[in-house]
C-alpha cells in the first residue's frame, strides 16, 4: 500500500546549495538554495525566486554554487534565513570568507570544499540556468587519486518533509559497474 501526497519537493537527496554573487560595489553575497540541480553536462539550474542574490546575478551575469557541508551547516543555514538585502554584513555573520573565481565575477567562499563557478546562460520563471566554466576543490578535500573525496568534506542534504539536514552516508555500490551482475 502506498500513501498518496500530491504535489510535494521530495526528490532525495536534495543538496544543498550555497549561491555567491557579489552586487554593484563588489560585496560578496550568498544565499541558500535547496531546489537545483546539474542539468547537463557543463549546465546547472537552481530556481531562486526573487532575493538580493537574484539581483546581483542580473547585474554581474555570473554566480557561483558551493556544495554545503557538515562542518558549516550553521553558516550555510544563516545565509539561508538572513535576507542580503536586509543584512549587509551577512557573509561576515556567517564567518564565510571569499576570493574572487578566476573564471567568472563571482565569489569561491574559501570555507566550503567544492565551487562550480558559472555564467548565466537564462532565466525563466526564477530557473537560473548556469554554463559551468570551472570547477574548483580545496586540495585538502582531494582523495589519492587526485579527485574530489566526499568522505573528507561530508556534504550535507536537505529534508523537505522535516526540515533538517542529513550528512550523507557511506559507499554502497560502484556506478555502472554493479548492474553488470545482472547481465
Amino acid at each position: 500500500m502506498r500513501k498518496n501526497f500530491g504535489a510535494k519537493t521530495y526528490i532525495y537527496p536534495q543538496p544543498v546549495l550555497i549561491i555567491g554573487t557579489y552586487n554593484e560595489n563588489g560585496k560578496a553575497n550568498a544565499m541558500n538554495a535547496a531546489w537545483g540541480g546539474i542539468c547537463g553536462a557543463d549546465r546547472v539550474m537552481v530556481e531562486l525566486g526573487s532575493h538580493q542574490t537574484t539581483d546581483n546575478i542580473a547585474e554581474t551575469k555570473a554566480f557561483t554554487i558551493a556544495i554545503a557541508d557538515e562542518a558549516n551547516v550553521v553558516a550555510c543555514d544563516y545565509v539561508g534565513i538572513a535576507s542580503g538585502r536586509d543584512v549587509p554584513d551577512k557573509m561576515e555573520k556567517a564567518g564565510f570568507t571569499t576570493v574572487k573565481s578566476e573564471f567568472v565575477n563571482a565569489p569561491v567562499i574559501n570555507e566550503l570544499p567544492i565551487t562550480l563557478e558559472c555564467e548565466l546562460e537564462s532565466v525563466d520563471k526564477g530557473m537560473y540556468i548556469g554554463k559551468i566554466v570551472n570547477v574548483s576543490v580545496d586540495e585538502k578535500y582531494l582523495g589519492e587519486d587526485g579527485e574530489p573525496d566526499l568522505v573528507k568534506f561530508n556534504p550535507i542534504t536537505f529534508d523537505p518533509v522535516h526540515h533538517t539536514y542529513i550528512a550523507l552516508g557511506d559507499t554502497v555500490g560502484k556506478a555502472f559497474a554493479d548492474g553488470k551482475k545482472l547481465f
